[in-house]
């Protein structure tokens, strides 16, 4: 992955999180970060 696309990918991430907190009020954020957790628990068990 060169610089322009890690920029662009980061500037849409960026955006998502503006737009929800802004318009939508989803909480996209706390989602995410529920859905992380969830994610390193199933990998620890299989550690």
């Amino acid at each position: 992955m060169d610089n322009k696309t890690a920029l662009v990918l980061a500037l849409m991430i960026i955006a998502l999180f503006v737009v929800d907190q802004a318009y939508l009020g989803w909480d996209i954020h706390l989602f995410l970060a529920r859905e992380f957790l969830r994610l390193v628990d199933w990998v620890a068990f299989w550690r």
